[in-house]
């Protein structure tokens, strides 16, 4: 008899793998499951749960996804029951020259995966980590002596470590998984629906969209490696999906402020029309530090500040055709965060917002007195960048709906689910 996992995976995964990274010219990302597959049988109780542990180890902070499965018909499709989260910060990154220091926020979260997965359960749940933009920008013997660190934690854990489950995630991979989570959470993996939804993610170091061309045209004049190609329920899909590495929101304001790459960070401060011209403070951002300041010189403004941002985006983000006529899109992360932050949507409930909703907020933001010098004195920088992003970068029109949500069906909008159903293919459930 199958396994518990078995129909789920060729339900929602039927002959994907997505979980090592994958960048290349329209490439295969279509594996054989062959012995792959879960092989256990069903357990006596057919509703028991099962779980899965991911850790989203990102530039700005760690996370922890605890989710729950239910299989209540034995020859039916399993659910997913639930999830549980929780964060802390900052990201590993912060600790590139005392990597031993990373181990106390992996703990910290794995006590959180303790209390949520019943003690008889732990040495059936799969626990893994992948690492995003933080990760990826670090010198790779940093980035891996912080990873050895997480492994020895994992190690001692009592979860399931399965081989090579803890490590650093391309952003391509990033991307589709993002867009499986969106898919699979908003009903439209299933078998019988033909639409599908978008997605525009926006962390701290990187920037990624992803969606499924309607038009072939598109599919033929994006550049080679922006193209996937996978199968499941017996089609081929081409998504359209790329990651920025150095246009995530943080790494984006560094970028205008010409300080990234820039040495004597003691000595050297970073001006901004952006801020206001009174403002002085810090950058924080992987295992550097930054001082900025407004320019008590220069002009301020909407105009000055997008003008900043346009030399981060111009040029680098490339324009997909039929964006102004594609799928729904979802936006997720820091467009999620600062949308609250302007007061477009409802932190509890998000919603949807307009291109030109950015646009508006971000000119008060910078244009408006009161606005610019309160609380968040990036909120003009913040939202400036976004609205540059959308607009001039990928080239979606103000009038441009997006979804904002941090959950979908009480869920996190994240890669993270994706990755998680992604590696339930390659270990036994026992």
């Amino acid at each position: 008899m199958p396994s518990v996992l078995h129909s789920f995976l060729l339900w929602i995964l039927l002959r994907v793998s997505i979980s090592q990274g994958y960048v290349g010219n329209a490439q295969d990302l279509t594996p054989g499951f062959g012995n792959i597959l879960p092989s256990a049988s069903h357990p006596a109780n057919a509703s028991q749960k099962f779980y899965g542990i991911m850790f989203d180890a990102g530039s700005t902070g760690t996370r922890v996804h605890i989710y729950s499965f239910i299989q209540k018909d034995p020859d039916g499709l399993p659910i997913l029951d639930n999830e549980i989260f929780d964060s802390v910060k900052p990201g590993l990154s912060a600790y590139a020259d005392m990597p031993e220091n990373a181990r106390l926020p992996v703990k910290q979260l794995l006590e959180v995966a303790k209390s949520a997965v019943p003690h008889t359960q732990w040495k059936q749940t799969p626990l893994m980590l992948k690492a995003t933009a933080g990760l990826r920008m670090l010198p790779s013997a940093k980035a891996h002596a912080l990873l050895e660190q997480v492994q020895d934690v994992f190690d001692e854990s009592p979860f399931t470590v399965p081989t090579n489950s803890v490590s650093i995630m391309d952003g391509t991979s990033e991307g589709i998984l993002a867009w499986v989570t969106l898919n699979f959470l908003s009903g439209h993996l299933h078998p019988s629906t033909k639409n599908s939804v978008g997605i525009l993610d926006l962390g701290g170091g990187s920037t990624q969209i992803t969606f499924l061309p309607r038009s072939k045209e598109t599919v033929e004049k994006a550049p080679a490696d922006y193209i996937a190609r996978f199968s499941m329920f017996n089609a081929t899909y081409k998504l359209y999906t790329h990651s920025y590495p150095k246009n995530g929101l943080k790494a984006a304001q560094l970028a205008a402020l010409g300080a990234l790459g820039s040495k004597d960070l003691d000595r050297k401060i970073f001006q901004s029309s952006c801020l206001p011209k009174t403002y002085k403070g810090k950058i924080s951002f992987g295992e550097l530090t930054y001082k900025v300041s407004g320019d008590p010189e220069g002009s301020t403004g909407y105009k000055s500040c997008y003008q900043e941002m346009l030399k981060v985006v111009k040029g680098i983000i490339q324009q997909p055709n039929e964006l102004e006529n594609s799928s729904v899109f979802y936006a997720f992360s820091y467009y999620f965060d600062h949308a609250v932050e302007a007061g477009l949507i409802d932190a509890a409930r998000g919603g949807a917002v307009q291109v030109r909703d950015f646009r508006k907020r971000s000119k008060e933001a910078c244009d408006t007195e009161s606005m610019h010098n309160s609380d968040n004195p990036f909120l003009c920088m913040d939202l400036t960048y976004i609205t540059c992003l959308l607009k001039d970068g990928y080239g979606f029109k103000e009038s441009t709906v997006l979804q904002l949500t941090k959950k979908l069906n009480k869920v996190e909008t994240s890669w993270a689910l994706g990755a998680t159903i992604s590696y339930f293919q390659h270990f036994k459930i026992v």
